[in-house]
C-alpha cells in the first residue's frame, strides 16, 4: 500500500461529512503516519477523532494491508503556522 492511495481514500471518505479536510500522509507497506487538518476534526474530542478515521481504514487493518497508523491533527491555522 502506497501513502498517496492512503491519501486519497482518506480525502475522498472524509469530504463526504467535513467540509473542509486534508490529509498528508507519510510510509509506506503496512506503516503510516497521518497529518489531518480539519477546524471539524480539531474540535472533537480525541477518541471520536481516531475513530472518524478508523471506522474508514478498519477493513485495511483487518486484512493486514495496513498494520500500523499514528495521527496528528491540525486545525488550519495551526498547520498553516508549521508550514
Amino acid at each position: 500500500m502506497q501513502a498517496n492511495e492512503v491519501k486519497s481514500f482518506l480525502e475522498e471518505k472524509l469530504s463526504e461529512t467535513l467540509s473542509q479536510v486534508q490529509v498528508e500522509v507519510e510510509g509506506e507497506g503496512c506503516n503510516f503516519q497521518l497529518n489531518v487538518i480539519s477546524d471539524e476534526l480539531v474540535a472533537l474530542s480525541p477518541v471520536k477523532r481516531q475513530q472518524s478515521i478508523y471506522a474508514h481504514l478498519n477493513p485495511w487493518i483487518a486484512d493486514g494491508s495496513i498494520h500500523a497508523v499514528t495521527m496528528k491533527f491540525f486545525s488550519s491555522a495551526a498547520w498553516a503556522e508549521r508550514t
